[in-house]
């Protein structure tokens, strides 16, 4: 008989049994217990245990070691339980298989075949058989019975050797394969039944864990809101529950949330007393600014008339004066004045700036002209110091205004030669892509750093000691400053202590017309500015009229106008030059008033009125306000009038230069313009 294919070998009866289940074949080895994990896994681990809250970790951390556990159980208890059933069906089939080798002793030893296939197939008879077969000693299949179920399954095998007659050597072996159904219906029903339980038992601890985790959390959520609302600036407080750890922790929350609120109030009390303190001290700057500003109007206006008055009259003194020891004790009287010029002239400019009476008339214009005008009034005084002016000529045009900028100029060279005692002063331009870049050089004592800073703030000097000529009040590079902002830039300083400082200016670029443009006038609310002519100016024929409530005033204008040729009226209020103007026969060329006159009136509303009167003035006579006061809301007013003014002291020289410029803007305005030629 042929053997069956799959089924000739015999199995081992010590080593058979349940084949167990392991892993496929070409499937890697599991690591070595112990072994670390990847990092990055570790990470990845630890960063999705951290997105959970702390409900579903407790959950977890309680869920997955049952589980771990129960399984394990399971697992060990399931192994005895299936390896008991294996046990049995072996011990069924070594049962059979003696059976069956004590029937086959004699067919065996006679080669009975079909008594030993007849044997087999009674052997597949009995319950779980599958399959009987008798060899021989030499291992030849002599018989072979087995079910014709082609669906079975796996089965145990065992061999039992047939023992000769009289204990001779066996003479071969039976093979029995018992069914192992009953072994896998036994596993289906145990996994079935393990499942069960363990899903009802990890349905208790989840709910057991979320219940305990429910009651541990919340008091937790609740306290976590109340430190969300105490970073938002409210109050909070939690109610004490919960466990031990958990009371403490709560405990500790309210006090510290109590004194967080008191240290917030305390902080809001003194937050609210520094602002109050702050307000009443911004008061106080405020009063005492204002108080500054109409103590440098007062001080300036009650100072100006009697030093315009001693500038008068001593020009008046050198008129037809030809002693030299009485000359020269004049030009100290004259020189003295004008210290005091400047000196008022700093305090004007400071005035105007705080009241806002200045703004930037905006034009573009060739940079030379001013550069012009600089060298014209500061090198005679470069020269008396044994210094160099240098002024570098320019084809550079800027969109500025020219008044301002020749102010700054002018006091940035005025400064840098009171503090040169050697070299000169540099004033030049360049471009820089759409600006134009200005700077004033000197070598002169030089900033050291630690008043580079200060040296813009008004009233202050680093140490008048050091500079030559007269003592100023520390205002002109303030309000170079102050200019500078006006015309949208500022004044960057760089200066090295022995060699020398430079400023620097920013300004905006400007294309040249094709055609020339006229140099723009002076604006009203600037003092008028007049270069000195070669000769003296001479007013023959002119007839002004002279208001001013200070009778030493109206006493030196009549001496100084009347000794240039004109003839003077004098009055010293509005009812005088009233009655002048109803004595005249025709109005005068020029009025020349003060602003402030006697009972609160002015020289503005005393133009008006002579503008009024039936014989009294009009477009053809020339206007000009001569004025000590500097007070914002005065500046103000004398701004919008339109008027020419002149702030006093002012020399004879520059009043009889602005009278006849007025009298020369009256003809031309008379004239009109030129006709077009057809």
């Amino acid at each position: 008989m042929s053997a069956v294919p799959g089924h000739s070998q015999p199995m081992p009866t010590a080593i058979d049994g349940v084949p167990r289940p392991g892993l496929p074949h070409g499937t890697p080895a599991a690591p070595a217990r112990g072994a670390a994990a990847p990092p990055r896994q570790r990470r990845g681990t630890w960063l999705s245990m951290a997105r959970l809250s702390l409900g579903q970790q407790m959950v977890l951390l309680a869920v997955l070691p049952a589980t771990l556990a129960m399984m394990g159980a399971i697992g060990v208890l399931m192994r005895q339980y299936l390896d008991g059933m294996t046990d049995l069906v072996r011990a069924n089939a070594q049962t059979v298989g003696l059976q069956m080798a004590t029937a086959a002793q004699a067919p065996l030893a006679q080669m009975d075949r079909r008594a030993l296939l007849r044997l087999a197939q009674s052997g597949i008879a009995q319950p779980h058989v599958q399959q009987v077969q008798v060899w021989s000693d030499d291992g030849e299949i002599l018989a072979n019975a087995e079910t014709q179920d082609r669906a079975r399954g796996a089965g145990l095998r065992v061999v039992v050797p047939v023992t000769g007659t009289e204990g001779r050597t066996p003479g071969g072996q039976v093979m029995v394969e018992m069914s192992l159904d009953a072994v896998a219906s036994a596993r289906r029903a145990v996994w079935l039944n393990v499942l069960l339980a363990l899903g009802a038992s990890l349905l208790g601890v989840a709910l057991a864990a979320g219940w305990a985790a429910r009651r541990i959390s919340a008091p937790i959520r609740r306290l976590a809101r109340a430190v969300d609302r105490l970073g938002a600036g409210e109050e909070a407080h939690v109610v004490i529950e919960g466990a031990a750890e958990v009371r403490r922790l709560q405990h500790g929350f309210n006090a510290t949330a109590h004194a967080l609120a008191e240290g917030r109030r305390l902080l809001q009390s003194r937050i609210e007393a520094a602002t109050a303190e702050l307000a009443r001290k911004n008061a106080q700057l405020e009063v005492a600014s204002q108080a500054k500003t109409r103590l440098l109007a007062a001080a300036s206006h009650d100072l100006r008339q009697p030093l315009h008055a001693l500038t008068l009259f001593a020009d008046g003194l050198a008129n037809g004066e030809t002693d030299a020891g009485k000359l020269q004790r004049i030009a100290h009287i004259r020189e003295c004045v004008d210290s005091l010029d400047r000196l008022f002239l700093e305090l004007l400019n400071l005035s105007q700036l705080d009241a806002g009476v200045l703004q930037p008339q905006w034009a573009d214009f060739p940079l030379d002209g001013v550069f012009d005008e600089i060298s014209r009034n500061f090198r005679p005084v470069a020269e008396q110091q044994e210094l160099r002016l240098v002024v570098r000529k320019t084809e550079l045009w800027v969109r500025c205004d020219q008044v301002m900028l020749t102010r700054v100029l002018s006091n940035l060279v005025s400064n840098s030669l009171r503090h040169t005692t050697g070299g000169g002063v540099l004033v030049a331009a360049r471009r820089r892509g759409r600006s134009v870049r200005v700077e004033v050089w000197d070598t002169g004592i030089g900033i050291a750093p630690e008043h580079q800073s200060r040296v813009f703030e008004e009233f202050y000097q680093v140490d008048p000691q050091q500079s030559r000529g007269t003592r100023g009040m520390g205002l002109g590079l303030a309000t170079v400053q102050r200019l500078a902002r006006l015309l949208n830039t500022r004044a960057e300083l760089h200066s090295v202590p022995g060699r020398g400082t430079r400023v620097r200016l920013l300004l905006r670029a400007a294309h040249p017309p094709a055609h020339a443009l006229a140099r723009p006038a002076a604006t009203l609310t600037q003092p008028l500015t007049l270069s000195a002519p070669s000769g003296d100016v001479r007013l023959d024929g002119l007839r002004i009229l002279v208001i001013d409530d200070e009778a030493g005033i109206l006493e030196g204008l009549q001496v100084v106008l009347g000794a240039s040729g004109a003839t003077v009226m004098a009055a010293q209020g509005r009812e005088e030059a009233m009655a002048l103007a109803d004595a005249w026969e025709a109005p005068p060329d020029v009025v020349v008033s003060d602003l402030l006159l006697r009972a609160g009136d002015n020289g503005l509303a005393v133009l008006e009125a002579l503008r009024r009167h039936p014989r009294g003035i009009g477009e053809n006579t020339a206007c000009l306000l001569v004025t000590g006061e500097t007070k914002p809301e005065r500046l103000r007013e004398v701004a919008s009038a339109g008027v020419a003014v002149l702030y006093k002291p002012v020399s004879p020289r520059l009043l009889r230069q602005a009278i006849q410029a007025q009298v020369a803007a009256r003809d031309a305005a008379r004239a009109g313009p030129p006709a077009r030629a057809v």
